[in-house]
């Protein structure tokens, strides 16, 4: 895959999923730009994220720092990974390890990459099908307050169906719900499907 075909990400958010069963939703953002891709990830290595992007080294090795250790025994380096593929709702990544590629989850090469420091890109095909976009921001973080001075709604004609859905969107990312902000995504692509 050339570098032209992928987007280089990084991690705005991780936050619980109360309604996908202990699942945590992964919130990637292009970094020259303002769509972001929901990705859920188990619990376990959403721990394996967090811990590694505070600092917190756990007293006995996590896998992820298992593998790293093994990964610079053996002389290897990671060089970026890539969310290359979504099939079937299902989310596909690639390693870059110099000379090789392995396949992997795409949680788990991002908790790679964290501790390498490594690149995270995404196929350009998987952000133009999954992201959403989140405008109107003035910073790097999504923040409530963001999104907030963005809805003053005096003056302005009524809002069509999909100013309404972008406005839904906006106000489930504020709330941090990502499954909605995920749905809605969904339909608002419909929705510019059928009007285009």
């Amino acid at each position: 895959m050339s570098t032209e075909d992928r987007i280089q990400v990084d991690i705005v958010g991780l936050s619980s999923s109360q309604s996908s069963g202990g699942a945590y939703a992964l919130i990637l953002k292009e970094v020259n730009g303002s769509r972001r891709l929901p990705i859920l990830i188990g619990a376990f290595e959403a721990q394996s994220i967090a811990l590694e992007m505070e600092g917190i080294k756990p007293p006995r090795p996590l896998t992820h720092d298992l593998m790293k250790n093994i990964l610079d025994l053996l002389g290897g380096e990671l060089v970026d990974v890539c969310i290359n593929e979504l099939r079937d709702g299902t989310f596909f990544a690639r390693l870059n390890l110099e000379a090789q590629e392995i396949d992997s989850r795409p949680s788990d090469a991002i908790a790679l990459a964290v501790r390498y420091g490594a690149p995270i890109y995404v196929a350009e095909k998987v952000m133009a099908e999954a992201s959403f976009i989140s405008e109107g921001e003035e910073s790097e973080k999504i923040t409530p307050a963001n999104l907030k001075s963005d809805q003053n709604e005096s003056a302005k004609p009524p809002l069509t169906q999909l100013e309404q859905l972008e406005k839904q969107l906006n106000e489930a990312i504020a709330k941090e719900d990502y499954e909605k902000a995920a749905h809605l995504r969904d339909e608002i692509k419909k929705l510019q499907a059928r009007n285009s």
